[in-house]
């Protein structure tokens, strides 16, 4: 198979049921869906249509796509439409980029508690920003913070990690001024470590005495109580993970960065090389390495390909991205507006590109009727002309008679 063409969804459909079948005890329905999902994602079982070129009448076929969150092929468009969101809201600072990890026992630990440490994980890195940028020894200001959890290393190993996007500098305390960080520091990578160490620490303990946490195979011991917290112990005194990348140079880079982090999955189609009747080879990049021996790749058993790719699947309505601080969603929108009044900055007004002689429905409906690629002949607009419903058999290609109809 071309490795171009090689998709997570053709390891799914050709290793997938073999793999259900062998591991029926230790998949989730949410693991089962998220297969699914991929497996059906752009074929005739989801339906689709059939648009047709404005311009030389070549007619194009295209299936629906499954819209899962976790599927490879599905996170382009949503990505494209949440940084048109995003990029109204950018301001005229420096921002930063901060990393916060966990210690490989919690990660382990997280495998079975998911939606409880992962929670945990957001929160306490985003209060930890939060109190110290509000601290007058620091910043003294009320930080904007965009948080986007991964769970995985390049090789799909369980790594979960909150990558941190933070504009340089808060609002003064009284709302009525900009507090600007230093030019290339934002706030005490060490003092950062400190404190998401203890609230951290101190929430898993939390969650422990509330009876959140469960325990399976060689983790069972930890249900005790004594047991977890001399598990912590150890924990209270090592250093936590937290770093802070080179400042983005300039607002725009934000954006860069955010279109490949938001709504990344653990693996992308393009990073798989070849598949066979027993493995899946694709590449992977050691983060310990500087040079060209950073990039390699990794050959996996098919079984453990499948089985790294979906110890990644978020549980039900778990938020992947988070904003906090003047970002959070009750007051962001007159936050931001009052922002860049304090910086000077202009204000987009939505309404004045529109014309206000075409009805705003009509022009969603007409939009709606168009595809978002352009033609493959000619490049001209894809119309839709017929709509096919999910569980239809693949149609042939339309004939020549009927693309000149």
């Amino acid at each position: 198979m071309p490795p171009s063409h090689l998709e997570v969804a053709d390891v799914f459909r050709m290793h997938g049921a073999a793999w259900r079948a062998a591991n029926a005890d230790h998949i989730s329905l949410d693991q089962l869906k998220v297969m699914s999902a991929i497996e059906r994602c752009r074929t005739a079982v989801l339906g689709g249509h059939v648009a047709r070129c404005e311009d030389c009448a070549h007619e194009h076929i295209a299936y629906n796509s499954c819209r899962n969150r976790h599927c490879p092929k599905c996170q382009a468009g949503a990505a494209k439409a949440w940084l048109a969101a995003r990029e109204a809201e950018l301001l005229p600072v420096r921002y930063f980029h901060l990393v916060f990890t966990l210690p490989k026992p919690v990660a382990d630990i997280a495998r079975h508690n998911k939606r409880e440490i992962y929670n945990l994980l957001m929160r306490s890195s985003a209060d930890t920003v939060i109190r110290i940028a509000a601290d007058p020894k620091h910043l003294g200001a009320r930080a904007g913070i965009t948080s986007v959890l991964h769970t995985w290393g390049s090789a799909m190993t369980h790594h979960p990690h909150v990558h941190m996007i933070v504009p340089g500098g808060g609002l003064s305390a009284d709302g009525t001024g900009w507090i600007a960080c230093r030019r290339n520091f934002f706030l005490s990578v060490r003092v950062l470590s400190r404190l998401y160490r203890r609230l951290f620490l101190d929430g898993l303990a939390r969650l422990h005495k509330a009876g959140k946490l469960h325990f399976f195979g060689d983790h069972a011991r930890l249900a005790d109580r004594a047991a977890f917290d001399a598990f912590l112990r150890p924990l209270r005194k090592i250093d936590w993970v937290v770093y802070a990348k080179e400042p983005f140079a300039g607002p725009r880079a934000v954006l860069a960065y955010l279109s490949r982090y938001t709504h990344r999955v653990a693996i992308s189609n393009s990073r798989l090389i070849r598949m066979d009747g027993r493995s899946v080879t694709f590449r992977v990049k050691d983060y310990r390495v500087n040079g060209p021996g950073r990039h390699t790749t990794m050959t996996l058993k098919t079984g453990e390909f499948i089985r790294r790719f979906l110890i990644h699947v978020l549980p039900k309505g778990q938020h992947r991205i988070r904003h906090y601080g003047f970002f959070g969603n009750g007051n962001r929108a007159a936050n931001i507006a009052r922002i860049k009044e304090l910086l000077g900055a202009e204000t987009s007004d939505q309404g004045h590109a529109r014309d206000d002689n075409i009805d705003a429905s009509d022009a969603s409906d007409a939009l709606a009727r168009v595809l978002a690629l352009p033609c493959p002949c000619c490049g001209g607009r894809l119309v839709i002309v017929e709509t096919m419903a999910p569980e239809r058999r693949p149609r042939a290609p339309p004939g020549t008679a009927r693309a000149a109809a």
